[in-house]
């Protein structure tokens, strides 16, 4: 019933086609206070019914005008709870939306040779950044984070530094953390371009803590292995 702002604005979603199943969405419109990043980085949304007339003292904006200032496509009058039992029976699954007359067999095989891009890449923050406070002193790895972990950081008292994901082990440890974060992100966590090695130059150097694909990555560097579940794990799942 609630939510969608923040899932279309965090970066793990980079690069997919969301479904919502609850049926209405849009109820309470878009606000400037409840973003998890700078802008939605989901390819499709998917709903029942759209709210043309949202209703909330924040809202400054429709759902639909949203997308489409971010150019988004939005699909609705979709039964997205049988669609949702679709993808339960069969995984997560490729697709694609089109405003264009395109014969199905197209499509599908438009879907079929659809590989996943670096999209790490293309969430991580493009230089550091600090956010002061008078705690221990937390440096955050942005495979894609997430603000609400960067405003729970702050809520614990610790100072913050975000950087990229490309940042090294020595320029980590440059910045003197009392502890390091690897975040949640998008994508492959064997596909992070350098993430292993880092982790493995900070092993036993600093506290080490990870979320989602933060913490795959600490799996697959000390001597893990990962692979694609049928079925993604959230909230109360995961």
């Amino acid at each position: 019933m609630t939510g969608y702002q923040e899932v279309l604005t965090d970066p793990s979603y980079c690069g997919q086609i969301v479904t919502m199943t609850y049926p209405l969405q849009g109820n309470y419109g878009i606000n400037e206070a409840d973003y998890e990043s700078v802008k939605p980085f989901v390819r499709g949304f998917v709903v029942r019914e759209w709210c043309e007339v949202p209703s909330h003292w924040r809202c400054t904006r429709t759902l639909d005008q949203y997308l489409k200032d971010h150019g988004i496509i939005g699909l609705a009058g979709v039964d997205t709870r049988a669609l949702t039992c679709h993808l339960r029976r069969n995984g997560t699954m490729r697709g694609v939306l089109t405003t264009l007359d395109t014969p199905a067999e197209t499509l599908v095989a438009l879907a079929r040779a659809w590989r996943a891009p670096d999209v790490v890449a293309e969430v991580t923050a493009q230089a550091p950044y600090a956010i002061a406070g008078a705690g221990p002193h937390a440096v955050v790895v942005d495979y894609g984070v997430k603000w609400n972990i960067v405003r729970s950081l702050r809520a614990f008292g610790f100072r913050v530094t975000v950087v990229p994901a490309w940042y090294t082990a020595r320029q980590i440890l440059d910045l003197g953390p009392d502890a390091v974060l690897l975040s949640n992100g998008p994508g492959d966590p064997a596909l992070v371009r350098g993430a292993q090695e880092t982790v493995r130059a900070l092993l036993g150097r600093k506290p080490l803590f990870g979320i989602c694909l933060g913490h795959q990555i600490l799996g697959l560097a000390v001597g893990g292995r990962s692979f694609k579940m049928k079925f993604g794990h959230r909230g109360v799942n995961h």
